[in-house]
């Protein structure tokens, strides 16, 4: 059994990493609509440290160990990273920044701050298989699911979670098996290109449908070679809200983890399907991440001895991201704090009726059938 604290691995040098030029994607420019005030960016430092501010006030502050780690060497880096990529990074990112995939622009000094997201989630998941800590949440930034081995892309990168988990198998010999649960509200397309063709990883993204990258839904793409079977994909229709999220899990994410059996659960924590994102339309809310993370919490008290790490990805809506990162925290350590919700009310009223459930659940139903 390992140990029964969650720790959070979180280093200020990771709020410093700096995207330039990325009000593009929260709403047209070219020379028809007014610049925003401050930066406008979407993938800001604010969500993060926001959310770490109200942890730290909350009555969690001293219940959680807060930890931070070295960057990524670059043997870790080159399990999952060519060469080639890393050297233009590095190259790029010492020369000012720039942008070397779509979508994901990155200033001076990003390419060591990727490092050291990278770096919080290999110790994370080194801590955690080690018995050190029972669960952790990496607060990694700049994110990574979308980043595959040779492009950066939607703000990703380094593959921080692919990173991690080859690390972990290279250095645990008792972890052979890794699940990693994407349930961002864009699909995780790096993490799926890193292990498609692998059967000690299988993969589950629970995406909206169409949102990210552009027009993907990727229901029929299961693997290929060893890894056919090992790759799952989940779109839900947009506006599906808590609903949605918790008939994914209960209809075709725990059966797959349950049948897989692993070693190590990862989870891809997106919280980007909230109900005031900028970036998607999924109306989730604190309530859905909680249920979330309960259902995973004790789905890795079943099939791995409680080995669970939680890795930050996506999450928009600076006043809203913070309550869902927490009710994440309270579900990775099993009780709650004194924070409520103050959109709550607002949340539900906003939930999809009975007729749009019918058809989401008639959808997964299908999709059930098919990939277990």
């Amino acid at each position: 059994m390992s140990n029964q604290q969650t720790a959070i691995f979180h280093d200020e040098l990771c709020l410093w990493h700096s995207t330039p030029g990325l009000f593009a994607l929260v709403s047209p420019v070219g020379g028809w609509v007014q610049p925003p005030a401050g930066a406008g960016l979407a993938e800001s430092p604010e969500s993060k440290r926001r959310a770490i501010s109200l942890l730290q006030v909350s009555s969690l502050k001293d219940v959680v160990k807060w930890r931070t780690a070295a960057q990524a060497s670059e043997t870790d880096l080159m399990r999952v990273h060519p060469e080639s990529y890393l050297q233009e990074f590095k190259r790029v990112s010492d020369a000012g920044g720039g942008e070397l995939g779509p979508f994901a622009p990155f200033g001076k000094g990003s390419y060591e701050i990727a490092r050291l997201s990278a770096g919080l989630a290999i110790q994370a998941m080194d801590d955690v298989c080690s018995g050190v800590f029972k669960n952790a949440y990496s607060m990694s930034r700049p994110p990574g699911h979308h980043c595959t081995p040779d492009e950066p892309m939607g703000f990703c990168l380094l593959s921080n979670i692919a990173i991690g988990v080859e690390a972990t198998l290279a250095n645990h010999q008792h972890i052979n098996k890794v699940a990693v649960l994407d349930w961002d509200v864009h699909h995780g397309n790096g993490t799926q290109a890193a292990f498609y063709g692998r059967n000690d990883v299988l993969t589950i993204s629970i995406h909206q449908e169409g949102c990210f990258p552009p027009g993907y839904s990727g229901a029929e793409d299961r693997g290929e070679g060893e890894g056919e079977g090992y790759n799952i994909n989940v779109p839900l229709l947009p506006g599906g809200g808590h609903d949605s999220y918790l008939s994914a899990m209960n209809k075709i994410a725990v059966p797959a983890i349950k049948a897989f059996d692993p070693d190590l659960i990862v989870v891809a924590n997106g919280m980007d399907g909230n109900i005031y994102d900028p970036l998607a339309r999924m109306l989730a809310y604190s309530d859905t991440y909680r249920a979330l993370t309960e259902q995973t919490v004790a789905l890795a008290a079943e099939c791995c001895d409680h080995r669970l790490v939680v890795v930050h990805e996506g999450g928009y809506a600076e006043s809203y991201v913070p309550f869902c990162t927490l009710a994440v925290i309270e579900g990775l350590l099993g009780q709650k704090s004194n924070v409520q919700d103050p959109e709550l009310d607002m949340a539900l009223a906003w939930q999809p009726n009975a007729r749009f459930q019918a058809l989401q659940t008639e959808l997964l139903d299908e999709l059930a059938a098919q990939v277990l």
